[in-house]
């Protein structure tokens, strides 16, 4: 049966349902027109089309609707496609009928196919003998219709989805004194989402974890592979979030487990950021302050000030709420907190201003897992540092969209940070990234970063007096990967960091560490 033509008499069914819900009030209303008065006039004893209760095989009303259902094959919907006679019809199934027919035959004049024009003057003459009729049932009918609407926005079945991720990847390190410490490796990362739904527009988000990535014998963190994952040869739960809006330009996150201030937020990198298919390094996927606060459960909230161009992003995680001793819980011990105002003043230009407050307890410091080691300020770098420290984080994110298929952006972040009773440091870090979208192939995508991870470029006395002096030189990370999609599902990503004086000092040689990440995706 022809869609469009099915779809016109939509009307036809809906007006015959309405009719038979109702069939004692219209009932009522025919035996009303029936003993009404004709008057004394002998012509008047000849019922006009509008007097028939039924309207019958025989009329000229009936034989009309027929033959221009026939001629401009307008579906009834019966199984066979017919338009069957041989009954009489009550006057509002007969403008059911009529209400798909003129409704096919105006899609027909629309698309400029013709109409003779004694057929249009039939048209004419049975809708206003039928007016009445078809005037109510267009009432019945969208009344329905807003009832379904309601019925369609208010019932929801609770469902889940599985999305899932599964990476394979043989990576190798060069150069320096660490490329013959270190092997070829192999190595793999399993993600399972299940994702819920309660309404239609909320969603519960469990990830489930499987890696084996040892990290590399290097001297930084600098090295790091973004996709990197080590569980320990078991599944362990990764991110349990939960996000819901509140009326239109509020959403809500509610983070239990493994996440990160940045979940409240965009991090303004659409190309390098998914660990997945996005950049190869740590460092690339995001402005390092992001991490910095060692904390993963907590409440967050999206404010869309402006539709679609200005939100503002605020959020506060914990990194012991489920601990009840003293100096822990869900507002003692390790925090972070971030806002951020997000423009986007068009679909090709983004910017984030943002700052973030954290809290460290004694000895973690401020752990991007990037940089080098004097900017972790833990006690990896001194054993002075065994203290509590407190970081105030800026950052300027941008992303421009030149072309369909070149984008340019970055990011600088700056950190104030205060190790408690004993001094204050400055850690900085930039980057540049240049995206090719669907480089040689739709889908594909070209990546390179250019930029310098977190480095201390100053400390105060006290920090001088325990020997954490600033980094003496600066380490550039160059990155450069290509991502070729081989299917919608299958993509493998050859990529190259170099790393120019590793841990920002020039004593040490340049390290190169390559890779093939291949992305499976269901």
């Amino acid at each position: 049966m022809n869609q469009k033509f099915a779809e016109k008499l939509l009307g036809f069914f809906i007006g015959t349902y309405i009719l038979m819900a109702s069939s004692q009030i219209v009932a009522q209303e025919q035996q009303g027109d029936r003993n009404t008065s004709l008057g004394t006039d002998p012509m008047s004893q000849v019922p006009s089309v509008w007097e028939l209760s039924d309207v019958r095989p025989t009329d000229w009303a009936y034989e009309a609707l027929q033959s221009l259902m026939e001629r401009y094959e307008v579906v009834t919907g019966y199984p066979d496609g017919s338009f069957r006679g041989e009954r009489a019809m009550s006057r509002y199934e007969f403008a059911a009928g009529l209400k798909a027919a003129i409704a096919h035959i105006e899609e027909l004049i629309a698309n400029n196919v013709r109409i003779d024009r004694e057929d249009i003057d039939i048209l004419q003459r049975l809708q206003v003998e039928f007016a009445k009729e078809l005037s109510t049932i267009a009432g019945r009918i969208d009344a329905l219709e807003a009832r379904s609407a309601f019925l369609e926005d208010n019932q929801f079945s609770t469902t889940t989805k599985l999305e899932g991720a599964v990476i394979f990847s043989v990576s190798d390190v060069f150069g320096g004194a660490e490329g013959g410490d270190n092997n070829t490796v192999m190595q793999s990362r399993s993600r399972l989402y299940f994702k819920t739904s309660f309404t239609g527009k909320d969603e519960l988000t469990t990830r489930l974890d499987f890696g084996n990535f040892d990290e590399f014998n290097l001297p930084t963190d600098e090295g790091r592979l973004g996709f990197a994952t080590d569980t320990e040869d078991t599944v362990e739960i990764g991110d349990l979030e939960y996000v819901f809006p509140i009326g239109d330009r509020i959403t809500v996150f509610l983070e239990a487990n493994d996440a990160e201030v940045h979940n409240f937020t965009d991090v303004v990198n659409p190309w390098f950021e998914d660990s997945d298919t996005g950049a190869i390094s740590r460092f690339a996927r995001r402005n390092p302050i992001y991490r910095m606060p060692n904390a993963n459960a907590g409440i967050g909230a999206r404010v869309e000030l402006v539709e679609e161009a200005i939100s503002f992003d605020f959020g506060y995680l914990a990194g012991e709420e489920n601990d009840p001793d003293a100096g822990s819980g869900l507002f003692n011990g390790d925090y972070g907190a971030i806002a951020q105002l997000t423009l986007t003043p068009s679909d090709r230009f983004t910017a984030g201003l943002t700052y973030i407050h954290s809290y460290s307890s004694p000895g973690e410091g401020l752990d991007s897992g990037t940089g080098s080691t004097s900017a972790r300020l833990s006690e990896i770098g001194s054993p002075e540092l065994e203290r509590p420290v407190i970081g105030n984080s800026y950052g300027i994110e941008v992303n421009y969209r030149i072309s369909d298929r070149f984008a340019i952006g970055g990011w600088v972040g700056y950190t104030a940070a205060r190790v408690i009773n004993l001094g204050d440091a400055e850690i900085w870090n930039y980057a540049i990234t240049l995206a090719f979208p669907d480089l040689a192939k739709e889908g594909n995508l070209g990546g390179i970063v250019v930029g310098m991870q977190p480095k201390l470029t100053g400390t105060s006395s006290g920090l001088r007096a325990v020997g954490q002096l600033k980094d003496p030189d600066t380490s550039i990370h160059v990155e450069g990967f290509y991502r070729h999609q081989l299917s919608d599902n299958i993509s493998i990503t050859p990529g190259l960091i170099w790393l120019t004086a590793p841990n920002h000092n020039e004593n040490n040689n340049d390290i190169f560490i390559g890779t093939i990440r291949t992305t499976f995706e269901f």
